[in-house]
């Protein structure tokens, strides 16, 4: 009697994997403004930052096999968006733009082969696809500043809207989740072709995401009664 209900006492952390992931991606959307006004603001954004990339090789459940790459990428990943978040574009911050794509984008894969494979969605399911929304605004971002690195006029930031004029990673962040949600940047605009298409692109995958996948999980959804 008592082997039959081993297996289903599952620790917290582990069974809302996805959930502890999202709540860290959004603290971390909230908290970068303060990063640089207070000390305080700065801890909190390095220890929730941090612990949201920790949080994201765990709750992916990668294999062995891709484990140690997603590590060895973790590393840069924390360098860039914690130390460099407000940093000038040097080759060595494009390096670090480059393999932060990269951990994002197999973060995002791995996480939405887990998601969308279950035949019964769950509240950890649709956590997971909220994740994978907030991963995809990050990894938009991050190519932002990849388009921004080998075209310096690829973006225009309005002077009255802007204190600066050079744009920095949260700048790019915002731009990438207000477009996302189709929001619109007030104050940023796209001027070479590569960002133009980029942007159309990123509007439709998220208005397609929305409207498709999200709606489909909370279509299948059941509320489990044990839970």
């Amino acid at each position: 009697m008592t082997h039959a209900t081993l297996p289903e006492q599952e620790p917290a952390i582990t069974g809302h994997r996805f959930f502890f992931l999202f709540v860290l991606l959004l603290a971390t959307l909230i908290l970068f403004p303060y990063s640089q006004s207070s000390r305080f603001g700065h801890y909190a954004f390095l220890v929730t930052g941090s612990s949201a990339i920790l949080i994201s090789v765990y709750a992916a459940k990668i294999h062995r096999g891709l484990l140690v790459l997603a590590i060895v990428l973790a590393i840069p990943t924390l360098f860039h968006r914690i130390f460099l978040s407000t940093a000038g574009l040097s080759s060595f911050s494009i390096f670090n733009v480059v393999l932060s794509l990269v951990f994002d984008l197999l973060i995002v894969v791995v996480i939405f082969r887990h998601v969308f494979a279950r035949d019964q969605p769950n509240s950890e399911t649709i956590f997971g696809a909220l994740c994978i929304y907030l991963l995809v605004g990050f990894s938009f971002a991050s190519l932002y500043e990849m388009v921004a690195a080998a075209q310096p006029a690829a973006f225009y930031l309005d002077p009255r809207t802007n204190l600066h004029l050079a744009p920095v990673r949260f700048d790019f962040i915002y731009y990438s989740f207000a477009t996302m949600t189709s929001l619109g940047a007030a104050g940023i605009t796209p001027v070479s072709p590569q960002a133009r298409s980029i942007t159309v692109l990123e509007a439709i995958l998220g208005v397609l995401y929305l409207a498709v996948l999200i709606a489909r999980l909370m279509g299948a959804y059941r509320p489990n009664p044990n839970t």
